[in-house]
């Protein structure tokens, strides 16, 4: 049988360029070598490509050229640049099969503010929030209705201050692996953590915080879509921070979530619902919360290309779930095929 010509893209030019070349590692180490002709590619933070060999590595000098002779692209890219539509957008014009979400379900997944929108216009329940733009020194207040208002750090603090509670986060809105977010419990920390959250997009979400279990759970496919088991988050910080995520081992994941079975359930039923809302295709992460008090579920984020390290949830709900990882990359190639 003729094997597949398979590109596995990692690295980028974004934040989170350490943990895809993680999560790039492990989808090689479990590709099938007797089903795929794996051509590892990297691209480095100043966006040169790379084939990925023992070094040293070799330039790509006509990407275009390299990437015509595939037969499927596997991007295993976190964050901008990678799951944000634009390499989607590359590889549509190339005519390509690749792996994953198109370029509009990449793009809304990716900025924060956009997936509220169509979350919103689905029917999900979601924690209350407003949004507002860095301009030069100013903030700008984005209304409901869209109108506009244009104020000082301390005047934007104390506005969101009188329409949400504390604690709060704020979330840079393109950033992904909790970059750039921060906890505030009051307006001093508010005021620090905004110019923080624009040091990495000039979009800046603020949304009260859900105290409760964070949980997780991951969709495959297209058409059929199926939904894993639900898991659990057990962050060793206050919050699922980065350094929580990938540096701190005390943080844990349990699957399945301690949570009644028709919670789950309909966990795994708006889980399909957001994916699609997105027109989400081939895979997806959904993130959750579930209040302490009321098991009410909020709908937190959606990963259009999760992580797929030895560590990452993705991988192992499918496993839980009754689907090996090699079997896990099997269906998600053969579903872009």
């Amino acid at each position: 049988m003729k094997k597949i010509k398979l590109g596995v893209i990692f690295g980028g030019m974004s934040t989170e360029n350490e943990v895809s070349v993680l999560s790039a590692k492990s989808v090689l180490a479990n590709l099938n070598r007797n089903k795929y002709e794996i051509y590892p590619i990297y691209i480095a933070k100043d966006g040169s490509w790379y084939e990925y060999k023992e070094k040293p590595q070799e330039k790509i000098e006509n990407v275009m050229q390299y990437l015509q002779n595939l037969d499927i692209v596997f991007p295993v890219l976190h964050g901008l640049y990678g799951e944000d539509g634009t390499i989607q957008g590359l590889f549509e014009l190339l005519k390509k099969p690749y792996i994953g979400c198109g370029v509009l379900a990449s793009a809304i997944g990716m900025d924060k503010v956009y997936t509220k929108i169509v979350f919103e216009k689905a029917g999900l329940k979601q924690a209350n929030y407003n949004y507002i733009r860095k301009n030069n020194k100013d903030y700008v207040y984005i209304h409901k209705n869209w109108d506009e208002e244009i104020f000082t750090l301390k005047q934007v603090a104390k506005k969101i201050a009188t329409n949400l509670k504390f604690p709060m986060f704020i979330k840079p809105s393109n950033s992904g692996s909790s970059v750039g977010v921060n906890k505030a419990s009051n307006l001093d920390e508010l005021e620090e953590y905004i110019q923080n959250a624009s040091q990495f997009d000039n979009k800046i979400l603020i949304e009260e915080a859900i105290i409760g279990k964070e949980v997780e759970c991951a969709v495959l496919g297209t058409q059929d879509v199926i939904a894993s088991c639900v898991g659990e988050v057990k962050s060793a910080e206050e919050f699922y921070s980065y350094d929580a995520k990938y540096n701190n081992t005390e943080s844990k994941t349990q699957i399945p979530a301690d949570i009644p079975e028709k919670i789950a359930n309909e966990i795994r039923n708006q889980a399909i619902k957001a994916f699609k809302a997105i027109d989400g295709k081939g895979l997806s992460r959904v993130d959750f919360f579930v209040e302490k008090d009321t098991n009410e579920i909020y709908i937190n984020e959606i990963n259009t290309l999760p992580g797929f390290t030895n560590i990452s949830m993705y991988p192992k709900l499918f496993e839980e779930s009754g689907i090996s990882y090699m079997q896990l990359l099997d269906k998600i190639i053969d579903s872009n095929i």
